[in-house]
């Protein structure tokens, strides 16, 4: 049996799953396989715009799986998407896949759909590509329920002219679109210490979720990318290690857990596949 989503100061933690073969079939497989007890899914190609409709039956099975385990299911957009590109077709496309994305996740009773902040790709577009946020997204926004799936959007690993790498990005982001109340934040270790968090010192990752509480709001949070980091702090690579193995260390995850943000929002691996398991239960403990 998978651990029960946990309320109050007492996220689940879980992994993001593969699909491949069928929704149900492998996600809900590979849930019970790492013990995880959140997870998160792609409803397409993570690197392609395709956006195929799903099977009902897997749909139904998936949902009806993660209820019986008690466990809270995210949707991740393609990796492709950039509402701020300064290509017209890119952000229509991007658009496009969002839609998609909430669709599929309301079919199969997801919390929330991850997506990256975007970039402007060129400094001429900077101007440009906050507008292009408030375009793109505000409608998406205005168009869900209160008890369907939010947006959380995701803060990049820096450079290349991104909208919101560190904390302190989000405060414009979220101030294109109104700060509209179904706009949340999926904050990721990785990406955070890529910016240039130093997340590794005593005190570093509480001052950095300090930080996105004063920036974005109490209640903005909705959901954590738990993922140590293979290379250097501002290094601006997003490149995930295995808990405890890279150069955040496992501390700064205890400290995370115990910083009132977390109180009740799920935690995903997102560390190589092999490690799912292992990483899951040292959270666990570091909780």
């Amino acid at each position: 049996m998978t651990e029960t989503t946990q309320t109050g100061t007492n996220p689940g933690v879980g992994a993001h799953a593969p699909v491949a073969g069928g929704l149900a079939k492998a996600a809900l497989a590979y849930v019970d396989k790492v013990q995880a007890a959140a997870v998160q899914v792609y409803v397409g190609n993570p690197r392609g715009w395709a956006r195929p409709p799903g099977d009902p039956a897997q749909d139904a099975a998936f949902t009806a799986g993660c209820h019986t385990r008690a466990i809270p299911a995210y949707v991740h957009a393609s990796l492709l998407v950039n509402v701020g590109s300064p290509t017209e077709a890119t952000v229509e496309q991007s658009r496009e896949v969002l839609a998609h994305a909430l669709v599929r996740a309301a079919a199969i009773g997801a919390a929330g759909v991850v997506f990256h902040a975007g970039s402007s790709v060129d400094a001429e577009h900077a101007p440009a590509a906050l507008r292009q946020v408030r375009e793109v997204l505000l409608p998406l926004l205005d168009a869900l329920p209160d008890d369907g799936p939010r947006l959380l959007v995701e803060p990049s690993a820096g450079g290349g002219r991104s909208l919101a790498a560190r904390v302190e990005d989000l405060g414009p982001y979220l101030d294109a679109v109104d700060r509209h109340p179904r706009l949340g934040v999926c904050f990721d270790t990785c990406h955070a210490w890529a910016a240039g968090h130093d997340l590794a010192k005593p005190g570093g990752m509480t001052l950095t979720l300090d930080t996105l509480v004063e920036v974005c709001g109490p209640g903005r949070l909705g959901l954590v990318h738990a993922n140590d980091s293979r290379d250097p702090m501002g290094s601006t690579r997003d490149r995930h290690e295995a808990i405890g193995k890279g150069m955040i260390g496992a501390d700064p995850f205890a400290e995370m857990f115990r910083h009132p943000a977390l109180g009740g929002v799920p935690v995903v691996v997102e560390t190589p596949g092999e490690t799912h398991a292992a990483d899951i239960s040292l959270l666990r403990g570091l909780r």
